[in-house]
């Protein structure tokens, strides 16, 4: 039961988002710029692997889930990718330099002062530019204040995967600024 009294219709934060427009639109800016729009080096799936990765760290279902459907849209539809990062993302298949930059994103998550030159240095050697590593310490701290945000206020959060696929392939496809599709609450409480 949220903290607060949230529209029923829309799941974690796209409820908040409805609540309070004018916070909202500049964290959808935000996260439109950090994990939708064009990048000259990380792809669209690759920075939602890093939102997703650091959603997990932080015990943020909604967040994890919502973000991890729309990397899986982003890659290919492959789920199992997403799964490997989320339980070990050394020994998941994706590039040294992304698993570098998931390293740079779990300290952060930890703290800020966590990440070392070492890390920094580290995911240069595997290709990481400045931007790179810009974009993964902000995409972390932002995805940090995110999950807090949602979990915060005790948002609704579905146990369901097939809803979460259909979000996450609109948001794949549209981006962070289009308005999220209504839910009906009760049908999909019946369907559980």
């Amino acid at each position: 039961m949220p903290h607060i009294n949230l529209p029923h219709e829309f799941p974690g934060i796209r409820s908040l988002f409805m609540y309070r427009p004018e916070t909202a639109a500049p964290l959808n800016s935000l996260v439109q710029t950090l994990l939708h729009n064009p990048h000259p080096s990380l792809s669209a799936g690759e920075r939602e692997l890093i939102a997703t990765y650091v959603s997990g760290l932080n015990t943020c279902k909604y967040c994890t889930s919502i973000h991890g459907a729309i990397a899986q849209h982003q890659l290919g539809n492959n789920a199992a990718i997403v799964k490997q990062v989320l339980a070990d993302p050394e020994s998941a298949p994706i590039s040294n330099k992304l698993k570098a930059l998931l390293k740079i994103a779990a300290s952060v998550q930890a703290g800020g002062k966590n990440v070392t030159i070492a890390d920094v240095e580290f995911a240069r050697e595997q290709g990481a530019t400045d931007i790179d590593i810009h974009d993964t310490v902000l995409i972390a701290a932002a995805f940090c204040m995110y999950n807090r945000y949602v979990d915060g206020l005790a948002t609704w959060q579905p146990d369901n995967d097939e809803l979460y696929d259909k979000m996450g392939e609109q948001r794949a496809r549209e981006g962070y600024l289009t308005a999220p599709f209504k839910i009906n609450r009760t049908e999909e409480l019946q369907n559980l």
